[in-house]
């Protein structure tokens, strides 16, 4: 009789046991299924990229600083700060009435010159004759010669003088070497500048279609940059428009910014025509790395690792 209580209670607990297996099990299953989120396996493209911080930059011969290789004071001053000008065209004046008078001096100098060529030349003409027929002395074809060679020499003498003053009036004009935009303006009208030492700077140019970006590359990242590998970058005012572009140097001398050793990598780009870019604009820089196109993609956190798996490729869905 005890036996069969005993078998009676083992029963039930058994029973009662895989009952309750049961209804945990179904109600977790219920509650995986409620938590379960479905996502569809799509395409598209892969792109691994480091991101990076740069600054906008012209480019070597992008900015000039024009100034004036005469001194005089400034007569006129044709461009203002904003200013677009071409190639070629008159920026200002310098006054030019000293150095037109040294100009008509060097060519009085020049005139007088020529006429004692002119007389040592016949004079030399008239001794050689003479001498041929036996009526001057050596030594005066001799000193024709001679004064007809000094008269040579300070003829050119007087032509190179009278080169000189005409390119230092034409100083006095001062043309745009590039074009661009005026971006600054130092000196005014009314001013006098000397260009003893140093040409004074009258107004810089920038050209704004000749830009680049300075991307200031963590040294961690660096080592996976390379030359020819494509960019884009964003900057504040057009935040919502990538601008393309393409590695072209890497500076081997590093710049430590905020204690953080960083390499300037140049990505240059063409700047589009409905978007102004200027110098010194703050820009997020994505250099792509590699790319998958047409790759499946699912989210990350769909994909868990074996159990027991030992390599990284060992994973599922």
């Amino acid at each position: 009789m005890r036996r069969l209580v005993v078998a009676i209670v083992v029963i039930g607990i058994a029973a009662f046991s895989v009952a309750f297996i049961r209804r945990a099990t179904e109600k977790r299953r219920q509650e995986d299924a409620g938590n379960t989120q479905v996502a569809r396996v799509t395409r598209r493209d892969i792109v691994s990229a480091v991101k990076a911080t740069g600054v906008i930059k012209p480019m070597i011969g992008a900015e000039v600083r024009v100034g004036s290789r005469a001194s005089g004071v400034v007569r006129r001053l044709y461009v203002r700060v904003g200013d677009k000008v071409q190639k070629g065209q008159l920026l200002a004046e310098l006054d030019v009435r000293e150095l037109s008078a040294r100009r008509a001096a060097a060519v009085a100098a020049l005139e007088r010159s020529q006429a004692n060529l002119n007389y040592a030349r016949a004079d030399l003409a008239r001794k050689r004759a003479l001498e041929n027929a036996r009526v001057v002395a050596m030594s005066e074809l001799d000193l024709a010669q001679q004064a007809c060679a000094v008269a040579e020499q300070q003829s050119r003498e007087a032509q190179a003088n009278l080169e000189d003053a005409s390119t230092q009036l034409g100083y006095t004009r001062i043309f745009a070497p590039i074009a661009g935009i005026v971006s600054s303006v130092s000196t005014q009208e009314g001013e006098t500048v000397a260009a003893t030492f140093a040409a004074p700077t009258f107004v810089t140019l920038l050209d704004l279609s000749r830009l680049e970006v300075r991307t200031y590359v963590d040294e961690t990242d660096i080592g996976r940059i390379r030359l020819g590998q494509k960019a884009r970058f964003t900057v504040d005012t057009y935040g919502d428009y990538p601008f393309e572009g393409q590695v072209t140097a890497i500076y081997p001398q590093a710049e430590i910014r905020d204690n953080v050793v960083n390499y300037v990598t140049v990505v240059k780009f063409k700047p589009p025509g409905d978007r102004i870019l200027r110098p010194e604009m703050t820009t997020t820089v994505r250099i792509e790395l590699a790319r998958h196109e047409n790759a499946l993609v699912l989210p990350a956190r769909a994909v868990r690792r074996l159990h027991g798996a030992v390599r990284p490729g060992d994973r599922q869905v």
